[in-house]
């Protein structure tokens, strides 16, 4: 077992995860990236993978 608890194996911090987790739930977090994605490219994108897939 690893000594320190709060941390798994590959160094995820537990409780900033929970917590994180938490305030999702609240809807506090996840607009974080909203203002980043450009809703166009990403509907053409989705767009061409579909014509991709036939």
């Amino acid at each position: 077992m690893a000594k320190n608890q709060k941390k798994t194996k590959a160094g995820t911090n537990i409780q900033e995860v929970r917590q994180q987790n938490a305030q999702a739930a609240q809807g506090q977090y996840g607009t974080e990236f909203a203002s980043e994605t450009n809703v166009q490219e990403v509907r053409q994108q989705n767009q061409q993978a579909e014509k991709n897939k036939k």
